[in-house]
């Protein structure tokens, strides 16, 4: 008895936002039809380095789909971690009697034994290599929007810095400890800085330049 056809929504999810949940809610929502054994999802994996056929669960994809069943993922990118990683993929479901197609868009590359006509299999290759590219340049995207915003993160830390200037070698207890020693006239300057483990020109900013020794204390919440 041949099997009926069905259809294997694959999920993978690399970000707090994007829940399995929310997912095949959004492809039920889109029309199609998918039983809860149906479902297979990889958690907390990066596209951007590992392969399909790397991953925990879609490596079951291989063994569970037959000819005749629909691969469904939210987009392409979800398959590969580039142009030909994805290509590779959706061409090696075809070539097996498995469609694959998109929630977004609703995009279907179907399979081979369906495509008897040489033109229709053209027509679905170029458009396969259009919607990889799409998803490459879109990774790319992505990554160069982090590599930028950890740029200006480091760029605006390293001006605050330069903003406070140089780090005090002292903290404000020894700040008051010092002040209340100089104010005693008790020590010299050299004794206060043994006893503080300060050196002489720390002490003589204290007691010479208080008011931006204060300050310093403040720029650096200390």
């Amino acid at each position: 008895m041949t099997p009926t056809p069905k259809t294997v929504l694959y999920i993978r999810v690399s970000t707090a936002e994007q829940t399995s949940e929310h997912q095949l809610a959004q492809a039920r929502e889109a029309g199609f039809h998918i039983e809860d054994q149906h479902v297979i999802a990889d958690h907390g994996v990066s596209g951007v380095s590992t392969q399909l056929k790397e991953r925990d669960q879609g490596r079951r994809l291989y063994d569970l789909l037959q000819p005749g069943d629909t691969l469904l993922v939210r987009w392409v990118d979800r398959l590969g971690r580039d142009y030909e990683d994805v290509k590779q993929v959706i061409e090696t479901f075809n070539k097996r009697g498995v469609a694959v197609c998109t929630v977004i868009n609703g995009m279907r590359f179907e399979a081979d034994y369906k495509l008897s006509d040489p033109t229709q299999k053209a027509s679905r290759n170029a458009i396969l290599g259009f919607m990889a590219a799409l998803a490459e340049a879109d990774a790319t995207a992505k990554k160069e929007a982090r590599r930028a915003g950890i740029a200006h993160a480091k760029a605006s830390a390293d001006a605050a810095r330069k903003y406070r200037g140089k780090k005090p070698s002292f903290d404000r207890q020894t700040f008051d400890a010092v002040q209340s020693m100089l104010e005693k006239k008790a020590h010299t300057v050299s004794a206060i800085a043994r006893e503080t483990n300060l050196s002489r020109q720390a002490v003589l900013r204290i007691r010479d330049e208080p008011e931006a020794a204060e300050a310093a204390l403040e720029r650096w919440g200390m």
